[in-house]
Formats: structure tokens, C-alpha cells, sequence
């Protein structure tokens, strides 16, 4: 039997029972935002979502668990490992942990609020939308890589060559007739020859781009470790736009859902001037220098001001 330690601080975990831990989560948190997030796509081929319950594979001490997220409460969610018992007290943590910076639970959006609260844009959204948060990508590699797929496709298209993608060099587990999956690792990509990407309907340039990535953190020459290791996001930027293939939009998507930089800001995204656009029942979309000027009072906070808009196309 595990031991079931108390409730310690917001965001910790505690043990239920031998198959499942809870977490905490912060009043400003809405389970029912991060499903709606997390369903956009019936291509997403990473997590499952059905009904109320959120499907993922993981791997923990190099074998791939398949856990089970629901809302246990208006306070907490529970992590229940499908399909297997946690092989060790330390995959519970690393469950746990996964979810967390997943679900962006570290981060008070208490002075995000009171930001937008009287913004005549972002107040509305805000108030729409309370509880949403950045759902992240923890994985560099994957990050990356989605990033990269993304560049210059619509969204559909790019969940398309993710799937392929993830199908072809990926490893996966059957549970109840369904199969999920793990995100192919570095290892899994480096030594691939540029037409094998192509075969996915890849463009060449995507191609080396991604074997490039690949190769960068198999030799330990990129990593995101390395990244943050000054504390300085900037720096951080700086050495991703080192990266043949990763230009400002993909340097600040990266920043934004794996980093987790606050002022990340991607502003050439399409999705964003589309939910400007919109909002503002603008003619067309607005141009770049205009989209800086509406963010001004948001300074710090673009990344989460981003994500809002993005909602808001839903």
C-alpha cells in the first residue's frame, strides 16, 4: 500500500488510493475551459478526450503509462492511472507534475485579472472566459516540432501532418480498442533521411528543418534545460532564433506554451489578427503595428492576452 500523505500546499499532490492522485487546483482555474482547449480537434491524436475525462500516455521510467484526468471537485482534479498501477512512488509525482505545468496550474492569474478587469477588450474576454489558462506543450521536442508544422498551414492541415507524423515514428499502447500515443523522441527522428518526412506530405524545408531540431537535441546542443538555465527568456529567444527554420512566430509560440513565458508574443499569428479582426469588426486584418499599439496596456501579459483571443474564435 502507498503511503497517503495530507494536503499540503496549492498544487501538491496527495495519494487517493493506490491508482489515482489529486491535485489542488487555484480559484481562478476552469476545468470546463481547458476540455473545450483540448477538444478543438477530432485530428489530435496525443490525449483523447470523452465526455468528461481527459486520456493521455506518458512515459515513465522509460515504459508508457496511460493516465485519466477528470474534475473531482470545484477544487481539485484527479490523475487515475488506467491502465496499470503507478510502477513507483515517484511516477505519481511525475504524473502529477506533467499535469500541473500542463495545465498551467503554477501560475497566479490573479494580477492578469485585475489587468483586464476595466480593459474595454480584454475585460470582456476575460469575464467570458475566467478560469482559462495557457494549456502547454511540457515537451521541447514536441513544441518544436508542432511549431514547425504549423508554419504557413491552416490548423486542420497541421493536425494532419502531426498525426502522420506521430503514427509513423511514435510508439503507442491499446486500452479498451483504442491506441494511444507517445510524441516520437529526438533519437526517433535524427538519423531519418529528409524524403522519409517527405512521404508524410511534408515539405522538404520542413523536413530538414525538423531533423535539424532533431539533431540539435540528441546531441544535447539544444535542450530546455539549457534554455532556461539563465532565467532570462530572452536569452532563450535568442538562441531559438539561432535555429535554421525557427523565425519570431515560432520562437514565441515556443516561449509561450513550452517556456512559459508571459510576454511571449507571436504576433504575426494568423489566429490572433483573425480574433482581432473579429472583435474589432475591423475590415480586414489589422496590420502589425496596430496589433502592438492595442497591446500596450497589456504589457507582460501578452502571452495569456493571446490565448484569450484565440478563445474567442471558438
Amino acid at each position: 500500500m502507498m503511503d497517503k500523505p495530507a494536503v499540503e500546499t496549492y498544487g501538491e499532490p496527495f495519494h487517493s488510493d493506490d491508482r489515482s492522485v489529486t491535485l489542488t487546483t487555484p480559484s481562478e482555474f476552469s476545468y470546463t475551459e481547458t476540455l473545450m482547449y483540448l477538444s478543438r480537434s477530432a485530428a489530435e491524436c496525443l490525449h483523447y478526450v470523452e465526455g468528461r475525462s481527459v486520456y493521455k500516455l506518458l512515459e515513465m521510467e522509460r515504459e508508457p503509462v496511460l493516465i485519466e484526468i477528470s474534475e473531482q471537485d470545484s477544487s481539485s482534479i484527479r490523475i487515475r492511472f488506467a491502465d496499470r498501477a503507478p510502477l513507483s512512488r515517484a511516477a505519481c509525482g511525475q504524473a502529477a507534475n506533467y499535469v500541473r505545468e500542463w495545465f498551467d496550474l503554477h501560475t497566479d492569474l490573479a494580477p492578469f485579472y485585475r489587468m483586464a478587469k476595466d480593459d474595454p477588450l480584454l475585460g470582456r474576454l476575460a469575464s467570458d472566459y475566467v478560469g482559462l489558462r495557457i494549456i502547454g506543450v511540457p515537451d521541447l521536442f514536441e513544441a518544436l516540432i508542432w511549431a514547425v508544422l504549423g508554419q504557413q498551414v491552416n490548423l486542420s492541415f497541421a493536425y494532419t501532418l502531426k498525426k502522420r507524423f506521430v503514427q509513423t515514428f511514435g510508439r503507442y499502447t491499446q486500452w479498451n480498442g483504442r491506441q494511444y500515443w507517445l510524441f516520437p523522441k529526438p533519437s526517433d527522428i535524427a538519423a531519418l533521411a529528409v524524403d522519409e518526412l517527405k512521404k508524410l506530405q511534408f515539405t522538404g524545408k520542413k523536413a530538414e528543418y525538423i531533423i535539424g531540431i532533431a539533431r540539435l537535441m540528441e546531441t544535447g546542443a539544444l535542450s530546455k534545460d539549457g534554455l532556461m538555465a539563465s532565467g532570462d527568456f530572452r536569452a532563450a529567444e535568442r538562441r531559438l532564433l539561432e535555429i535554421r527554420g525557427i523565425g519570431p512566430w515560432t520562437a514565441h509560440y515556443v516561449l509561450m506554451r513550452c517556456l512559459r513565458d508571459p510576454s511571449a508574443f507571436p504576433i504575426g499569428d494568423a489566429g490572433l489578427q483573425n480574433a482581432l479582426k473579429q472583435l474589432l469588426q475591423l475590415p480586414q486584418k489589422p496590420p502589425a503595428d496596430e496589433i502592438r499599439r492595442l497591446f500596450v496596456p497589456w504589457r507582460s501579459w501578452e502571452a495569456y492576452a493571446v490565448f484569450y483571443l484565440w478563445r474567442s474564435l471558438v
